[in-house]
């Protein structure tokens, strides 16, 4: 059974991550899209809990996030919010949800008031740093998201590893800073050379997540279906079912931090 000390026991902050970046600590994260998951992982030690709009894959049954709306995510967060307490709760904002300041404003106020998210997540740079600029400036916690973005899967033609030639390299590293810049409080990067992955890592004041990008980031976070092994089909090569072996839901989510705590997870057969 996985026992919390006191400390472990507070509510985990936006603070405290910058603190766990800085003292070397690993930040252990998964999805979740319900109240007993979500009780689960935080009975597990998990630090974060990402309300995904990777919901319209694994729970919905859709091809890709896109058809997954507003409504859904409100719903799904609030769930979350009422099964855990101590983990930080981060919501994606879904496609063309943050399409503009005032949606984004509007979007994030629901996903705050309603759904009980502390941080919000949206995907990309460019014309998106306007954005993270506004909600930062309103004191709305940010989570940026680079590398596989996949509400632009369409966009780069299938979920593909980005930053491997050369440009597209220097452009994430732009475009990390530049969120950073722009008030995000962490960054999830996905599916991004490990190499790549660690030098971004270093580069930056705030946290990074990783997902498939190596073992460098300053966390991880894994889709909770990937971290069970009930996945319908193919899994991602950056997945591992550690429910195998552990017999329980909850053992399998502390069997996952402590293993991202120890540095066994990723190995190098989860990266590019």
């Amino acid at each position: 059974m996985y026992a919390q000390s006191a400390s472990e026991s507070r509510p985990v902050t936006v603070t405290r991550l910058r603190e766990m970046k800085a003292g070397g600590e690993k930040i252990v994260s998964v999805t979740a899209y319900d109240a007993g998951f979500a009780a689960q992982a935080e009975a597990a030690g998990i630090d974060m809990i990402l309300v995904g709009d990777s919901l319209g894959m694994v729970v919905q049954g859709h091809a890709s996030t896109l058809p997954v709306g507003l409504d859904h995510m409100v719903y799904h967060s609030a769930c979350v919010a009422r099964g855990a307490q101590r983990p930080l709760l981060v919501a994606d904002l879904p496609f063309m949800s943050y399409r503009d300041v005032p949606h984004a404003l509007a979007s994030s106020a629901r996903l705050i008031g309603e759904g009980g998210a502390a941080m919000v997540k949206l995907e990309g740079a460019g014309w998106a740093l306007e954005v993270i600029t506004a909600l930062a400036e309103r004191d709305v916690a940010v989570c940026a998201h680079l590398g596989l973005t996949p509400q632009s899967v369409h966009k780069l033609g299938g979920y593909r590893i980005q930053g491997r030639e050369a440009a597209a390299a220097e452009r994430l590293k732009a475009d990390a800073l530049a969120v950073e810049r722009a008030g995000a409080d962490l960054l999830v990067l996905e599916c991004v050379p490990s190499a790549l992955a660690a030098e971004i890592t270093r580069s930056l004041r705030i946290p990074t997540i990783g997902i498939g990008a190596g073992p460098d980031c300053d966390g991880q976070v894994l889709v909770m279906h990937d971290l069970l092994g009930v996945t319908p089909g193919r899994r991602p090569r950056f997945a591992k079912n550690f429910l195998a072996g552990t017999g329980s839901v909850e053992a399998a989510f502390a069997a996952y931090a402590e293993a991202v705590r120890s540095g066994r997870f990723p190995g190098p057969e989860h990266g590019y």
